[in-house]
């Protein structure tokens, strides 16, 4: 398999940049005091359409001949591909139409036909969708515009390596969301022929981690089931021209937990002030969990790659997050069903410096003894070293705790 060219990515810088932002990179001094390494982060999540996508789908759409254009475009996504191909056919004047899981969050849903795609929801992972859009594209001769798996794609992405390079010239590491390997092939591509000193880690979720076993095998191999709250990189097979790419340029793979997700997307907010979706926020959940394992070289970029999450979906992993990091409790106490038990509790909490959020009375449960009260509370609390404090003054106390961890 052919590699991609520097001319061919040059080529693609040409094409986009009057289409396309340069995003910013800003530094993050609460990642780089924790990983002892200047960080600066990528800005796609502020990218057209919330997402680096934007990128590879306009490159791969602008290239097609005018028979091409005039059959139209399908594509498969979870929103991000999605709203990238909406946006450039509408732009290049193309009809598209997209297939999407039924799962896909209504914000990503609204935007992609607000973009001009005519959408059809179809099974419960992009995999399903894949298979529905390539049957429509062979039934109606529609060009099927792949969210990876394509030169022309790739080399659009590559974009985003050529800006970090000329942005902060000194980079020495850049770590990257990876699902179908798109992003991830086309940085690495760019950053082999213009700074081949720079490291290039891709950044999965651990429960939907197709490449580390695929660059053991030598080859894209299907994880048979993924369950992940980073849909945007939830992908069960590598796209195999991204893999030639990744594979031949030595690329590492690490992975990260759900709780890392959801704790640097909080991170996200709070200490950066942006918005960044799960999948968007892997390579900064890497940093905060997992740097000893990265071998990090400084300056470091960590490529957010997205922005586009359901509300619904942000609360959810804003209530992780916070637990993740130690500053949202939930237990369970048993105390005894006698006139000031439930005071004394709060006593204790009080005195302890936790904030009550709620609390639940309960005299039902099975395990209680006739005698018994169980009572359920959320707490806010400073952190791990202050949850651990609680905890402690509480069992001092000589109640019985439960710590719910999910």
């Amino acid at each position: 398999m052919e590699l991609l060219t520097l001319d061919q990515i040059y080529t693609a810088a040409s094409r986009l940049s009057a289409v396309v932002r340069q995003t910013p990179v800003i530094a993050s001094r609460m990642l780089s005091h924790h990983t002892g390494e200047q960080v600066w982060l990528k800005c796609e999540n502020l990218q057209l359409t919330g997402s680096f996508k934007t990128r590879g789908a306009y490159n791969r759409i602008a290239n097609l001949s005018a028979e091409e254009r005039a059959r139209g475009v399908v594509a498969a996504s979870a929103g991000n591909h999605a709203q990238g191909v909406a946006w450039a056919a509408t732009q290049l004047g193309i009809a598209s139409t997209v297939f999407m899981p039924i799962t896909v969050p209504l914000p990503k849903l609204a935007a992609t036909k607000a973009y001009g795609a005519q959408v059809h929801l179809i099974g419960d992972t992009v995999d399903d969708a894949l298979v529905a859009a390539r049957e429509y594209s062979e039934r109606h001769d529609a060009v099927f515009i792949h969210p990876f798996d394509h030169a022309d794609v790739v080399a659009g992405q590559a974009t985003v390596g050529l800006e970090i390079l000329e942005q902060i010239p000194d980079v020495a590491t850049i770590v990257v969301p990876t699902g179908g390997g798109g992003l991830l092939a086309g940085i690495a591509t760019a950053a082999h022929f213009l700074a081949p000193h720079v490291q290039v880690i891709g950044v999965q979720a651990a429960n939907a981690a197709a490449w580390p076993a695929s660059l053991a095998a030598g080859h894209p191999v299907r994880l048979e089931s993924m369950s992940t709250m980073a849909d945007g990189i939830a992908v069960a097979l590598p796209g195999a021209i991204p893999f030639a790419h990744v594979h031949a340029f030595g690329t590492s793979i690490q992975t990260v937990s759900e709780e890392a997700l959801s704790r640097a997307l909080l991170l996200c907010m709070e200490r950066v002030k942006l918005i960044v979706e799960p999948a968007g926020a892997a390579a900064v959940a890497a940093l905060l969990t997992r740097a000893p394992e990265l071998g990090l070289h400084g300056p470091v970029c960590a490529v957010l790659s997205g922005g586009n999450i359901d509300p619904l979906v942000l609360t959810h992993v804003i209530t992780h997050g916070l637990r993740a990091a130690g500053r949202y409790l939930a237990v369970e106490v048993t105390i005894p069903d006698r006139p000031g038990g439930l005071s004394r509790l709060l006593d204790v909490l009080s005195a302890s410096g936790a904030s009550v959020l709620d609390v639940v009375h309960s005299r039902t449960a099975r395990k209680l003894a006739l005698d018994e009260v169980e009572v359920r509370l959320t707490l806010e609390t400073r952190g791990q070293a202050h949850r651990e404090e609680v905890l402690a003054a509480l069992a001092g106390a000589g109640f019985v705790v439960s710590v719910e961890d999910n």
